[in-house]
């Protein structure tokens, strides 16, 4: 059979020197293979050869309760979730103990969070360019030797700061390029219909991680300081050991001539560009995750003015971690009756509403009820995103969408304690959220009137999918 030509309407399946000329076009590919089927034999994606999947496709359904390779994925990285949330509590709270330094403590922090900005393109590229379970499984060995070193150095007696710096910037580079391997798994062990659930399971199980992460990982260094790194090793090796499990090829097998790294990350922000409606969610996601990370220190400035106590700052953030969990339990459900327009032009209108009385609650409970409140649309928010984003990004690009998706998102939280400091310093914290909920309120009214936004590329009859 003779393979039909390519087209130059859709610039995710065309190498970097072609689709800078190709016209643009928003929404997903023109075929319609179901995401995680397997590719025909004359499918073509791209410069390289996409040969058939190995093992039985994910098409004949069962409940995903009784998909073990979707079991043993889900375990597996909610495990590695789990230590990595526990360490990343108790590396600055490890050296604060040790030195009695909060610079130090915020250096070590700093490292570790550092990946995120520096690791993820490079990351999503080498997520679509090698075997994914191996990349899973090199991460968790990676993390569980750079714990077990980090427990060996603090019984040694013999801590250098530097050492801490180096352990939680490797560690955390190896979170990331786990996460992002992980994430582009799903599809091929899931069927198509079942995304929205399984993606569910996911988003719920990150925010349990980071629910029970915290307080394992801050009451294991009170306990003794090489416990969290003790308890992560084995956590990482756990996770290893069922991720060993899981069958079949986790991506497209490719053949024929690769382009460099660079190349391909060249190609996935090209594609990402062209995805005008994935990136103007994308920008009001941004956008609120740094309002978010102002808010939190408004909060917590608010309540120690009043006299209140970590404990109380501890409830809200809590109860918000907590609605988040319920988020992303119910996120499929709201995946799966409404549009990602729908949902963003609602949740920004929520968050809007929500933030304004924070400027005039001090108490902790009634504060934790609206984190609770917001957190639960960050968690359907998540969800319907992962849908969205499995949906329209073909396998060769899935890992460098990702990438791209947590760099924004993981990048633009960094500036909003910055900013918001300076703000409170300078206006206090009644004036300093109401300006949050008016630049929060911005953002919603230009969502709505966004061309990008008017039309959902997912949704029946719109001309991106014709």
């Amino acid at each position: 059979m003779t393979p039909p030509p390519k087209t130059v309407t859709d610039p995710a399946v065309l190498p970097w020197e072609i689709a800078a000329s190709a016209p643009e076009q928003d929404g997903p590919q023109p075929a319609t293979r179901p995401v995680g089927a397997r590719p025909g034999p004359d499918a073509q994606d791209g410069p390289e050869v996409v040969a058939p999947v190995d093992g039985d496709t994910p098409a004949a359904a069962v409940p995903l309760r009784r998909n073990r390779d979707f079991s043993l994925l889900w375990g597996g990285a909610g495990l590695s979730l789990l230590a990595g949330r526990a360490t990343a509590v108790a590396y600055p709270l490890t050296v604060l103990w040790i030195t009695g330094s909060p610079g130090d403590a915020g250096l070590v922090g700093t490292a570790l969070l550092l990946p995120q900005l520096l690791v993820q393109l490079p990351g999503g590229a080498l997520v679509d360019r090698w075997d994914r379970r191996r990349i899973m499984l090199g991460a968790g060995l990676g993390q569980a030797l750079v714990a077990g070193a980090v427990a060996a150095l603090l019984l040694s007696g013999h801590v250098w700061l530097w050492a801490l710096l180096a352990a939680a910037f490797v560690e955390g580079t190896l979170g990331v390029l786990h996460q992002l391997a992980e994430r582009a798994a799903v599809p091929a062990v899931v069927p198509t219909e079942q995304l929205p659930a399984a993606l569910t399971g996911n988003e719920a199980r990150t925010r349990g991680a980071a629910i029970a992460g915290q307080p394992l990982g801050s009451g294991l260094v009170a306990l003794g300081t090489s416990l969290p790194y003790v308890a992560a090793l084995v956590g990482q090796l756990a996770s290893v050991a069922l991720l060993f499990g899981v069958r079949g090829k986790l991506q497209a097998e490719r053949t024929g001539p690769r382009p460099d790294l660079v190349q391909d990350v060249k190609e996935g922000l090209l594609w990402m560009w062209r995805q005008h409606f994935l990136r103007a969610v994308m920008a009001a996601v941004a956008v609120s995750n740094v309002l978010f990370q102002g808010l939190n220190l408004a909060v917590m400035t608010g309540i120690q003015e009043n006299h209140g106590s970590q404990f109380q700052i501890g409830v809200v953030l809590s109860l918000s971690g907590a609605g988040g969990l319920v988020g992303a339990i119910s996120g499929g459900w709201w995946a799966t009756r409404f549009s990602l327009r729908t949902l963003v032009l609602g949740g920004l209108a929520v968050w809007t509403a929500l933030m304004v009385p924070v400027a005039f609650l001090r108490d902790p409970y009634a504060l934790g009820a609206l984190f609770a409140a917001s957190g639960y649309v960050g968690g359907v928010f998540n969800v319907a995103g992962g849908v969205f984003m499995v949906r329209v990004a073909p396998d060769r690009m899935r890992g460098r969408a990702n990438s791209l998706a947590m760099l924004v998102g993981s990048g633009a939280m960094a500036a909003g304690p910055v900013a918001a400091g300076f703000a409170l310093e300078a206006f206090g914290p009644t004036r300093t959220v109401l300006g949050l909920s008016a630049a929060m309120g911005l953002t919603a009214l230009a969502a709505l009137l966004s061309p990008a936004l008017r039309r959902d590329p997912l949704a029946k009859g719109s001309r991106e999918l014709s």
